[in-house]
């Protein structure tokens, strides 16, 4: 039976099956004009990469929507650790998806679960309805379930677009089969985005193996590092975690997302 996945973009509605979409997590105005210059089809903005990704501020989304046409998702999670938030939290998650989609996101990306390891279907069902007409990412909270087959169908009963998935491992390599199974089992019902470890030399093959038509690879992936451009520089106190990181940033390397689009596109 045909696929009919389908993908949302600036330009309306696409098939899928014909192109692997590439979407790049990333957390600068810089980063997300270098990515779409690259190929990508899409990003996913965030904050605080280093934690995994939170909330972007409202200037930043604003900004980038206004720097690039491709696909723009971002990233409602009110802080880093688990996925299992208070009812405060909640509310925070609610008024950030009202804010992502009036500064004209194209979707949002979030995750919430119980204790016990399962899909909030409740509240991410909630979530999903006020995010529309946005379409939702159900993100890598996905891999932190009990059941990745129970995850799945939970996902598709509450609405979202897409799960977010490396199979449950910390890499999609180590997990082909178990995304494969995950592809399969969605048929036409929900997209499934590989992530986690993917680069130029194994992303065709992963998505030879695993038949997904989605992949998201983290900045880190196609990062370059920028140096400070500070001439005074007080080497006594470091105000971030990481103490060589004082006086240098990273953003996305435009050649590198190039050379992951090729390498998505030459069959092995």
């Amino acid at each position: 039976m045909a696929r009919e996945l389908r993908m949302q973009n600036r330009a309306g509605i696409v098939p899928v099956k014909s192109k692997t979409l590439l979407e790049v997590s990333l957390d600068s105005v810089e980063s997300a004009v270098a990515a779409q210059r690259g190929g990508a089809g899409q990003v996913e903005l965030c904050a605080n990469l280093p934690e995994g990704g939170t909330t972007p501020s409202a200037g930043l989304i604003a900004t980038v929507r206004k720097a690039i046409s491709i696909g723009l998702q971002v990233m409602v999670r009110p802080r880093g650790g688990d996925f299992c938030y208070s009812a405060q939290e909640f509310e925070v998650m609610k008024r950030d998806i009202l804010m992502a989609k009036q500064l004209r996101a194209d979707g949002i990306v979030l995750g919430i679960l119980s204790r016990d390891g399962t899909v909030d279907v409740k509240r991410t069902r909630e979530l999903v309805e006020l995010s529309r007409p946005a379409g939702v990412t159900f993100h890598r909270a996905f891999d932190m379930t009990n059941n990745l087959s129970k995850a799945l169908e939970a996902v598709i009963e509450c609405g979202a677009a897409r799960i977010l998935t490396s199979g449950g491992e910390a890499a999609a390599e180590k997990a082909v089969d178990a995304i494969r199974a995950l592809v399969e089992a969605a048929q036409s019902r929900i997209a499934v985005m590989v992530c986690g470890g993917v680069r130029e030399n194994n992303a065709r093959k992963i998505i030879e193996a695993t038949g997904a038509r989605e992949v998201h690879v983290g900045q880190r992936g196609v990062e370059a590092a920028v140096r400070s451009q500070m001439r005074h520089r007080n080497e006594k106190i470091s105000l971030g975690s990481v103490p060589e990181q004082e006086y240098r940033h990273f953003v996305v390397s435009e050649e590198r997302v190039k050379n992951l689009v090729r390498a998505l596109a030459t069959p092995t």
